[in-house]
């Protein structure tokens, strides 16, 4: 979902993966809230479009909706001061390393291997795959891409909260035994104490990692007081937009953890380059297709990293609208 927000003949592109209810929500409720604020303060208008959603609850759709308005009023603001977003949020690096992710469970070993191989190939320093819908395929299918990849590539993997506690425990062993460093959702992200005991208890050497479905600081806080991970994860089409973002980047400021971006290569290039404790960006197959067909100066992966293009103001998208119009199921009004 694309949201566009405008001063005088400037134009700022903010978006979101999320149901088309979301549209509807920001037709209907937030834009009234937004249209005439201070452009130069999205902050503001973040706060007023938190307390429009109270009475219908934050987390989900509410909260993606925040996000494309949030992230399109930050490009807005960074355009209108000639600046790429990165350098308004204050970068603290030029690059971030990103991870390929893909290796979907519907994949046969050969569409597996091919993928991981691939980018492997290409010089990408980490690989993530899926597991957990056939378990007692996962072993096989891991060893299968730690042959392709080879010894001097990271292998993670996805377990979308597939397995019990005790499963995960054992599985993540086996993996070890594989040198996987990343074992990401073993248990339900909501299961706190599931993550804490496969933490605790799982092989030295591998992290836990959760917390793309956060959608609001609150959630963050509790995930890293929990003790339940050794890495973060946010997502920023999610959690609020640049603001939440960055907000979830104060959270594992203050409890002296890393950072993981979720998705959503081209937003993210920016936040985790002025992120302190960013250590990577997903980067997503699915996601990285769909914004190389919708945007001109979409980021793309250059030796394993990210670098915003500090020559395009804002997020440096253009939205390619024409090419957009055969898949649109919702339009707003100006």
């Amino acid at each position: 979902m694309i949201v566009e927000a405008r001063c005088l003949d400037v134009k700022g592109l903010g978006y979101t993966y999320a149901d088309v209810a979301t549209a509807a929500l920001i037709e209907h409720g937030l834009k009234a809230r937004v249209l005439g604020r201070d452009v130069m303060s999205p902050q503001g208008a973040w706060l007023e479009m938190i307390r429009c959603v109270r009475n219908l609850g934050r987390p989900g759709i509410a909260s993606m909706a925040i996000s494309a308005v949030d992230s399109a009023l930050w490009d807005l603001k960074a355009r209108l001061l000639n600046q790429p977003l990165v350098t308004l949020l204050g970068a603290v690096r030029d690059r971030i390393m990103i991870y390929a992710s893909g290796g979907f469970t519907s994949y046969t070993d050969a569409q597996l291997r091919e993928q991981l191989g691939g980018w492997a190939r290409n010089g990408i320093r980490a690989v993530k795959m899926k597991i957990g819908m056939h378990p007692e395929d996962d072993v096989r299918r891991v060893a299968a891409a730690r042959d392709v990849i080879g010894d001097g590539v990271e292998l993670f993997v996805d377990a979308n909260g597939a397995y019990s506690r005790k499963q995960a425990l054992a599985f993540a062993a086996e993996f070890a035994d594989l040198g996987v460093s990343w074992f990401e959702e073993p248990v339900s992200s909501d299961d706190l104490e599931g993550l804490r005991l496969v933490r605790d208890h799982g092989p030295l050497g591998m992290d836990i990692a959760a917390g793309e479905y956060g959608y609001d600081v609150f959630y963050f806080r509790r995930m890293l007081e929990a003790g339940a991970v050794d890495v973060l994860q946010a997502d920023g089409t999610r959690c609020g937009g640049v603001t939440g973002f960055m907000k979830a980047a104060e959270v594992c400021d203050s409890f002296g953890l890393p950072l993981s971006a979720h998705t959503a290569p081209s937003l993210h290039g920016h936040l985790c380059c002025a992120a302190a404790r960013a250590r990577h960006v997903e980067y997503f197959h699915d996601h990285v297709r769909i914004e190389q067909m919708f945007f001109d100066g979409a980021l793309k992966a250059v030796a394993g990293d990210l670098r915003p293009d500090l020559s395009r103001h804002g997020l440096g998208l253009d939205f390619k609208r024409a090419d957009a119009l055969q898949y649109q199921v919702y339009g707003g009004q100006s």
